[in-house]
């Protein structure tokens, strides 16, 4: 996508707005899947998460990508979407019991990181096939927030609870078909998620009937030019060498499956905003623009750095800008930031906007939600629509329809 591209979508379908670059996903998705193509079995679940939108899902599913789902509200839209159940797996955390058990009858793969959990499943329904999830304690990532498999993390059964775990499933002659584990977000030491991997190799000799090994995700992708990032390339062939040998020691064919969601989305996506003004304080020039931490979230939350760009003027001096959103609280995307010169009007671009942007968007301030844009074969395509003000009342039930108690 071009600067012309982006600015004719702006055009055409105002401010704020989510445009995904569709070769983009595609491309990342066949790097993946080439950095494994020597694994006898690969399977990619796409982590819906990252980005829902139902085209986004059908893009994948074109490219013959399975997804990952954390809600039930997130397996009716792979549903939705034409994926068929077994191409679905389920790995929620903190759940009901009912929440399982109904994705469970729709054919869904379940995956479950609780014992107690997994002990009133596999109790109830000893013969539908459980993934089970570990956590392997390894600290990946740096941040808290973004780790999910250190000894701290809400997420998983705990290595140290295996003796638990297979006492569970030898008093409920329940079926264990797979195991899984995530770290976390942003892994770039191969070695570390390598250290992981045997941990999760150590766990599957436990059980004799597994189909897959699920390794997580969480590949670093870059977020401004010269960035670091995750050598999937070298990183699919140590793990595939020792993916190999293991599958062999185990005297069973496993798949290798993987959920991928930044990896796959993050780069195709850009946040366009428009500048409301341009004010100078004491101190700082603010850039303040048509959106805020309702629409993009992720640099308040996680302290997160999108590369930012003035695509009105590409080729300006460059001057440092605070861009600030239009919330009634500090919501900063970006302090003291080198950008081309910026005048009201100009249209800035937020790069590695694909995933856990869009889906973690709000209505606060009863703003609406910004439109999504898929750039497909040379073109813009609508794949959803701006909210409108019936979108903020549908569902709120005024005072004078509410039945006053006499």
């Amino acid at each position: 996508m071009t600067n012309i591209d982006l600015l004719k979508a702006v055009e055409e379908f105002e401010s704020p707005l989510y445009i995904y670059d569709a070769d983009k996903i595609i491309a990342q998705y066949k790097r993946l899947t080439n950095a494994f193509k020597k694994v006898n079995s690969l399977r990619v679940n796409y982590a819906v998460k990252a980005l829902s939108n139902i085209a986004v899902l059908q893009l994948l599913k074109g490219q013959g990508s399975c997804l990952d789902t954390v809600s039930i509200q997130e397996v009716k839209l792979g549903l939705t979407a034409g994926f068929d159940p077994r191409d679905i797996i389920f790995t929620p955390n903190g759940v009901s019991l009912s929440e399982i058990e109904a994705v469970a009858k729709m054919g869904v793969q379940i995956n479950i990181d609780n014992l107690s959990v997994l002990e009133a499943f596999g109790t109830k329904h000893p013969k539908i096939p459980v993934c089970v999830r570990i956590n392997p304690h390894v600290m990946a990532g740096g941040n808290t927030n973004i780790s999910v498999g250190h000894i701290d993390s809400k997420f998983g059964i705990s290595i140290h609870q295996i003796p638990h775990l297979l006492r569970i499933v030898e008093n409920t002659k329940m079926h264990i078909n797979g195991i899984h584990m995530h770290t976390g977000s942003d892994i770039l030491d191969i070695d570390v998620f390598l250290y992981a991997s045997e941990i999760l190799f150590d766990t599957a000799k436990h059980f004799k009937e597994l189909d897959f090994l699920d390794f997580g995700s969480g590949f670093k992708v870059p977020y401004k030019d010269g960035d670091i990032e995750t050598n999937i390339e070298e990183f699919g062939e140590k793990l595939t060498k020792r993916f190999n040998a293991f599958e062999k020691e185990y005297g069973r064919p496993l798949t290798l499956a993987f959920e991928p969601g930044k990896f796959l989305v993050s780069e195709s996506g850009k946040f366009l905003v428009q500048v409301n003004s341009v004010k100078q304080t004491t101190s700082t020039v603010f850039a303040q623009v048509d959106s805020g931490f309702n629409h993009l979230i992720r640099p308040m939350l996680y302290g997160s750095s999108h590369e930012i760009k003035n695509i009105s003027n590409p080729n300006g001096k460059e001057r440092f800008y605070s861009v600030v959103g239009y919330i009634c609280e500090t919501d900063t995307f970006a302090n003291n930031r080198k950008i081309a010169e910026i005048t009201e009007g100009d249209i800035l671009a937020f790069s590695n906007a694909g995933a856990y942007c869009f889906t973690m968007a709000s209505n606060y301030n009863s703003r609406f939600r910004p439109a999504e844009v898929l750039f497909m074969e040379g073109k813009a395509k609508l794949i959803r629509e701006r909210e409108t003000f019936d979108d903020l009342l549908r569902h709120q039930i005024p005072l004078e329809d509410l039945a006053v108690a006499k």
